[in-house]
């Protein structure tokens, strides 16, 4: 089983990802994770990548990959994979293939959890996490019992410092205009599922599997 997990900020991606995780018992694969544990391990690929970072620049693809394709290496990825947080654009999507085709793992599904960009605003600029434990609210949707206090422990209710009207503008802005060619060169060659991510988590995810198992050929369970 080998996923790549499209998602806007806000959209639940990261939800739907760990349960995809112990549905399937596949690991996870964060690019953003990935990155900073091979620049902290001091590998080979972490110290180029780090050089970059040093400068201020983005790491090269190629880079990326290279870990990509280290990681793939492992065991636990023997049997398929979630892919996270890459690619971002068309140019990303196709070196993946490659890299997948020469590894012998080419991909089973682009996972797109969908859901309108103004539902996206209000679950991020609503959201409220608790300082002691870590529990998430939402001020419109999923408010706690006492405004400011959480249900859990009691402990203060906090907005991200990134969780404001102009940064979630610029980064809804940003996934847009990028997913939306990887959308269509998924859906060019039928590899795309698009699911809805509105209502309960776990009716979103009995329709993510559904979909998957459905498009795999897998009977239920």
């Amino acid at each position: 089983m080998r996923i790549v997990l499209l998602g806007a900020p806000g959209s639940g991606k990261g939800t739907q990802g760990k349960r995809l995780v112990t549905r399937y018992a596949i690991p996870q694969i964060a690019t953003g994770d990935l990155l900073r544990a091979a620049v902290a391990d001091g590998s080979e690929l972490g110290r180029e990548a780090k050089n970059y970072m040093d400068a201020g620049q983005l790491v090269p693809d190629t880079v990326v990959l290279g870990m990509i394709r280290e990681r793939l290496a492992r065991p636990d990825a023997q049997n398929g994979f979630i892919l996270d947080g890459f690619p971002r654009n068309r140019a990303q999507a196709e070196a993946l293939d490659d890299l997948l085709a020469d590894l012998g793992q080419p991909l089973d599904v682009a996972l797109l959890i969908d859901v309108d960009i103004d539902i996206l605003k209000q679950r991020i600029l609503g959201r409220l996490t608790c300082i002691q434990c870590g529990a998430v609210f939402n001020a419109y949707t999923n408010p706690p019992r006492t405004e400011g206090i959480c249900d859990v422990c009691g402990g203060e209710l906090q907005h991200r410092a990134d969780d404001n009207a102009d940064t979630i503008g610029a980064r809804l802005d940003v996934y847009e205009a990028q997913t939306k060619p990887l959308i269509e060169y998924y859906s060019a060659r039928d590899d795309l599922i698009r699911v809805s991510g509105l209502g309960e988590i776990d009716d979103i995810f009995a329709a993510i599997v559904s979909d998957i198992d459905r498009r795999l050929g897998h009977g239920a369970s």
